[in-house]
């Protein structure tokens, strides 16, 4: 099974996002997004950011990932 993690986007630059995904940070592709910004949250898989997400997406699944453990 794959699984996608949300994340905030902290910073873009070079074809590179530095996002944090629940206090993890950790730098990962961008390419495939345009226009990506600061204060976005994406959708994350595999090093790459493959959606972006509203926050409101990224709290919701983070919440039920939670439930999991």
């Amino acid at each position: 099974m794959c699984v996608g993690l949300p994340a905030r986007v902290v910073t873009v630059r070079d074809g590179m996002a530095l996002v944090d995904a629940s206090g993890a940070k950790r730098e990962v592709s961008a390419e495939l997004l345009e226009q990506l910004d600061p204060g976005d949250y994406v959708m994350v898989h595999a090093g790459v950011a493959i959606a972006k997400i509203t926050s409101d997406d990224g709290e919701e699944t983070d919440a039920l990932l939670d439930g999991l453990l």
